[in-house]
């Protein structure tokens, strides 16, 4: 039997080729199977193997979208292959996008079936759900094992034009697409049994998942901003140099609060960004960039506002849950708060 071709899409980190510090490098095609696509080659077995790998810098296909979708385009139509596979990106933004967007290009503009694998959160697959099959996969490359196989599975199926089965049999992240289908047990029992279920305290599935939607009354409008107390506060990760509360670069656990009494200027010497998520060379010349304290001192000095608040709070954004983030913004704002904070700038990269 031949073996189905596929070309793999992976980003540099994954190649081995480095980290945020070569997240610059253009598109370039490798020969068989690299990083993930072993892992890939043998869930496969003798059904499919990987003909070739493309390597692309996360900086620089957000950064040259068209031409670097263009690029690797082209590299995908010369191996021919019966299936395109990209990631998975687990809750890495920047290659989340990337992978959406090129699976998305090859299906629509190749006709070739392509796949993609990522966290639920990740904006590429809010982005995308509706238009590929992504596997939904954990937040982080620690599940790189679990990741792999219904990837594979599913990729098979696309690659032989085999029926797909709902999002909760294939593991996909769900389209929006109803299909109707016989089920074994009738409405009124499984019914029964869910609600049983949930009186019981146990776990269920709904049949009929309903949107969740988040929404934040706006604030009344600042009558004297000249009386006014402003605080910042940013998800751009700038801390003191040194980053001494650790914060991490990725899926941060924590947020940090630093005092900027008396400081008129976020200088090289003294402020740095934590962030992993963008390239930090800017914010690190001047974290101003971010979080603009200058600014607001010059509007305090002009009678513009009242008064800078002595303290700023930063965290980074990339990649960190949601229910951090709200975690994050509920004892943040409880301090503001208590402090007779009037509005916050909220600044983000």
């Amino acid at each position: 039997m031949t073996k189905l071709r596929v070309v793999h899409y992976i980003n540099q980190f994954f190649a081995q080729v480095g980290g945020e510090e070569m997240a610059h490098i253009e598109p370039e095609k490798r020969e068989g199977a690299v990083g993930p696509g072993l892992a890939f080659n043998t869930e496969f077995g003798e059904q499919a193997e990987i003909v070739a790998t493309i390597v692309c810098g996360d900086s620089y296909f957000g950064e040259n979208m068209d031409k670097a979708k263009e690029t690797v385009l082209n590299m995908v139509k010369e191996e021919k292959p019966d299936l395109f596979i990209a990631g998975p990106a687990f809750n890495a933004g920047r290659y989340g996008v990337a992978c959406a967007t090129i699976t998305a290009a090859v299906k629509e503009e190749l006709g070739i079936p392509a796949i993609t694998g990522m966290y639920e959160e990740n904006p590429g697959a809010d982005m995308f759900k509706d238009k590929v099959y992504i596997i939904a996969t954990r937040d982080s490359a620690a599940g790189m094992r679990k990741a792999v196989p219904p990837m594979a599975k599913l990729g098979l199926k696309l690659a032989k034009g085999e029926a797909v089965g709902s999002s909760a049999e294939e593991g996909y992240l769900p389209n929006g697409i109803r299909v109707n289908f016989f089920e074994e047990k009738r409405g009124a029992l499984r019914a029964v049994e869910m609600l049983n279920k949930k009186l019981a305290g146990k776990a269920y599935t709904t049949e009929y998942p309903m949107p969740s939607f988040d929404r934040v009354e706006p604030g009344a409008a600042i009558k004297e901003m000249s009386k006014a107390t402003i605080a910042l506060v940013t998800s751009g990760g700038i801390v003191p140099k040194g980053n001494p509360d650790h914060i991490e670069s990725s899926n941060a656990s924590k947020f940090g609060e630093y005092n900027i009494a008396g400081v008129t200027d976020l200088d090289a010497d003294t402020y740095e960004t934590a962030h992993g998520g963008y390239d930090p060379v800017y914010a690190n010349e001047d974290s101003d960039r971010v979080l603009p304290v200058d600014v607001l001192r010059k509007l305090e000095a002009d009678g513009k506002i009242g008064k800078l608040y002595d303290h700023f709070y930063t965290t980074v954004g990339n990649g960190t849950a949601v229910a951090s983030a709200k975690k994050f913004g509920e004892e943040i704002g409880k301090k503001l708060k208590a402090d007779g904070v009037d509005a916050v700038i909220l600044t983000s990269t």
